[in-house]
């Protein structure tokens, strides 16, 4: 009968210690918090050579920082109410930035996407004297090492191009300027001493390219702000 009652209680202290540790786990899958870095194992964290480097920009209340993009700017975006940017008059890349108090304590960003399809981003923190007042962007092309960019940094795209790449856009313009081929003849007009020549159509990826020259040989010097152009039925 001893037997049996010693064997009786070790089952029942067996079984309270199971119960325990059961509910000691649950209480400790439950509760513990989250690190932030597998978010329970649901999604892969971001390591760091997924990431653009942004730059340091320091801006101050009683002085504008300029900023020179290489190319039109189409978005910007402020990290908080303590920083002020905009475009300056009269231009399409050159972005203006200061402090909207006096010593804002908090870091804070910006993020600039410009027209060629490249997008900036910056760590912006307040100084009383900023040595930076006037910062140019280069124009480079990265090869994801050279420039401590990722291999797998994207062009930003926009709608007007479809589905090509600006850069792609800007580079074809580019070559088409420098070899200056004039494939079609006789199409163009010449009156009052400006001559406007079509000089060649290219292809690429649905989209259209026409070399166009324009020449003044007029007493009226002047800038030329855009060109539009317009499909028209000859019949």
């Amino acid at each position: 009968m001893k037997k049996i009652f010693l064997v009786l209680a070790l089952a029942v202290g067996v079984m309270t210690a199971n119960a325990q540790e059961v509910e000691t786990s649950e209480k400790t899958t439950t509760t513990s918090p989250s690190t932030g870095d597998y978010f329970q194992g649901y999604t892969r964290p971001l390591t760091f050579n997924r990431m653009i480097p942004p730059y340091a920009l320091e801006v101050t209340f009683n002085k504008t920082v300029h900023v020179i993009f290489p190319s039109a700017i189409r978005y910007v975006d402020l990290g908080s109410a303590d920083l002020l940017a905009a475009k300056a008059d009269g231009t399409e890349n050159v972005l203006r930035v200061k402090a909207a108090l006096r010593d804002f304590s908090r870091e804070s960003n910006l993020a600039v996407i410009t027209e060629d399809g490249a997008y900036y981003t910056f760590n912006v923190k307040y100084a009383d004297e900023p040595v930076k007042l006037s910062v140019e962007m280069a124009d480079f092309l990265h090869d994801g090492e050279a420039v401590n960019r990722p291999n797998n940094a994207l062009e930003i795209y926009m709608k007007e191009l479809g589905q090509e790449s600006p850069l792609l856009v800007k580079l074809i313009m580019q070559s088409i300027y420098k070899n200056d081929r004039r494939e079609i003849k006789h199409i163009g007009s010449k009156r009052f001493g400006v001559q406007y020549t079509l000089k060649g159509i290219y292809t690429h990826n649905g989209l259209l390219y026409f070399h166009l020259q324009l020449k003044n040989s007029s007493h009226v010097p002047f800038n030329v702000d855009y060109i539009t152009c317009a499909p028209v039925k000859v019949s």
